[in-house]
């Protein structure tokens, strides 16, 4: 009886006392941004922070760890991150290609096709035991990505060790690293699968780690009926820890929708035509909950309601102010022309693509454009799955069909081992301005066993898009070169100390494929056969054949 007149006292108290936490702190943010193409980006952010916390040191993994009790924080994340002492986690879900050419740079820098995680861990006991194998970095990945593929309902566990790799120099961490005594430095995990798809299966357990789940707040518009029939969409978890703030955890939510294919020629959007739902109430426990809107600044254009500020082009609306139901609404004075679309300014523009009609060679080829009046230095990163491999004294540079070597600064290939771990390639390039260099380098193709194969062998096996990875020094240079549109995403890179990353399409590759045909013909063949051998023999030793008089 005493606990239900204490839950009908809490639900009598203004919602400013559910907003704040001892210890704990969410925040929800949505960014649409309108691009060149008439088409809408839209980013949903969730961030919650655990103040004051700290990853779990390795070493100290076999010891019984201290029980957690979370109020805004995902209980079932903070479990996997303390089991496995993860100190910096990144998990990627994305379906389609994001066309830097013409969307420009995105606010999330990581776009890879398909399904992508990469994390730091640093390692645990020195002890040679048993017991303690599980406490190695390798050990805790594996079960790692075990926990992330339950959580998420997603192939993560598929990220074996023949697609890990370890680059030293195109990722590097969020957060901070914590410095532990006596502890060895972190080591870096990193594996993608290109063929993965996002579906709702995904975004139901990504829904339930939010504190308001899909009831109210910002969280309310992720309609899947429209998310996933945009354009681009994908989902992001990313965990890092920050000094003197605590544990940090983003999800995150990116979207490309078309209002063009929805309203005809009009490229007005607002929330009930992007997403078929509006926000009806704010969330009660977030401390801070607002949209920001690009706002467009060549065109005339309206905008209802009016932001409550306007900062850089970008119209803030905060929820606290706002009346509900919102619908937000933007419209353009002038029809959109599609015959006067202009291309977006991304930092690079990256084509990659696999030559070559033989099923046991070919060549890799990679052309890198710098469209900026100042050279810029980069890293390109290839991993490949063991099945390919390269040949890397074939590897040539040039620009406009004149070698330059020079220009491959440095370079660190680790070979693949067959049945056994990934290739990965990391070459240090510097891109002259206003140019585009062209890597040429041969590859072979290795046999596989029928076991090996696919279950759609005939189709080919997809292979990871490589990264280009601009480096600190150079980032700077790429301010120049980036439009309006733009800006918002450079923010917010620099915010979260995101180097910009440009992921290339997913390539697909045909190795030499038995005719799997065949075993099906001979397995029908064969009992064909068996069947008429036992027929005849159990006819004959069952029946008997007697001669009939015919009647007179």
């Amino acid at each position: 009886m005493r606990t239900l007149r204490f839950l009908w006292v809490l639900g009598l108290l203004p919602p400013c006392y559910c907003r704040y936490f001892s210890g704990e702190t969410f925040s929800e943010e949505l960014v649409i941004r309108p691009l060149p193409d008439g088409k809408v980006a839209s980013r949903f952010e969730f961030t919650t922070l655990l103040h004051g916390a700290t990853p779990r040191n390795p070493q100290n993994l076999s010891v019984e760890d201290h029980s957690q009790h979370y109020t805004l924080f995902p209980l079932a994340l903070g479990q996997i991150l303390r089991e496995y002492a993860v100190t910096e986690l990144h998990l990627t879900l994305n379906a389609g290609k994001w066309n830097y050419d013409r969307w420009g740079y995105p606010e999330e820098s990581d776009v890879a096709t398909g399904a992508s995680l990469w994390a730091w861990m640093a390692e645990g006991s020195g002890s040679a035991s048993a017991a303690n194998a599980r406490h190695r970095v390798d050990a805790r990945w594996r079960d790692l990505r075990n926990a992330l593929a339950g959580l998420f309902c997603a192939s993560i566990a598929s990220l074996d060790e023949q697609r890990t790799t370890s680059p030293g120099r195109a990722f590097t961490p969020v957060g901070a690293l914590p410095a532990w005594p006596a502890s060895v430095q972190h080591a870096f995990r990193h594996a993608s699968l290109p063929s993965e798809n996002v579906c709702t299966e995904n975004l139901t357990p990504f829904l339930k780690l939010l504190p308001c789940k899909s009831l109210s707040g910002l969280a309310h518009l992720l309609n899947p009926h429209r998310l996933f029939d945009a354009d681009w969409h994908g989902m992001g978890l990313h965990v890092s820890w920050r000094p003197n703030e605590g544990v940090q955890v983003r999800l995150t939510f990116q979207s490309v929708s078309d209002p063009l294919r929805a309203g005809g020629n009009s490229r007005d959007w607002s929330l009930r035509l992007l997403f078929d739902r509006v926000v009806d109430r704010a969330c009660p426990v977030a401390a801070s909950s607002r949209i920001i809107v690009t706002l467009p600044t060549k065109e005339l254009y309206s905008v209802h309601p009016e932001p409550s500020s306007v900062v850089d082009g970008r119209g803030a609306f905060d929820l606290s102010d706002q009346s509900f139901p919102l619908d937000l609404r933007l419209r353009w004075a002038e029809p959109f022309q599609h015959a006067t679309v202009p291309s977006a300014e991304a930092p690079l523009s990256v084509r990659r693509m696999l030559r070559g009609s033989a099923q046991d060679h070919g060549a890799l080829a990679i052309s890198i454009t710098n469209p900026d009046s100042d050279p810029v230095s980069v890293v390109y990163l290839e991993t490949l799955p063991w099945i390919v491999y390269l040949y890397l004294s074939t590897l040539e540079l040039s620009v406009g069909g004149v070698r330059r070597p020079d220009l491959l600064q440095d370079i660190s290939y680790i070979a693949p081992v067959p049945h056994g771990r990934a290739a990965t390639l990391e070459a240090f390039l510097s891109l002259p301005a206003r140019s585009t260099v062209t890597l040429h380098i041969g590859v072979g193709r290795s046999f596989l066993r029928y076991t090996e194969h696919p279950p759609d062998a005939q189709r080919g096996w997809d292979l990871p898009g490589a990264v280009v990875a601009l480096l600190p020094a150079a980032s700077g240079n790429q301010s120049s070169a980036t439009d309006s549109t733009n800006k918002g995403a450079m923010q917010e890179m620099k915010k979260w100390n995101q180097p910009q990353r440009i992921y290339t399409p997913a390539l697909l590759v045909d190795p030499a494929t038995p005719d799997f045909s065949m075993p099906y013909n001979v397995i029908i063949f064969t009992c064909s056969l068996i069947a008429f051998i036992f027929g005849s023999v159990f006819n004959g030793l069952t029946r008997r054949f007697v001669v009939l008089k015919s009647p007179e």
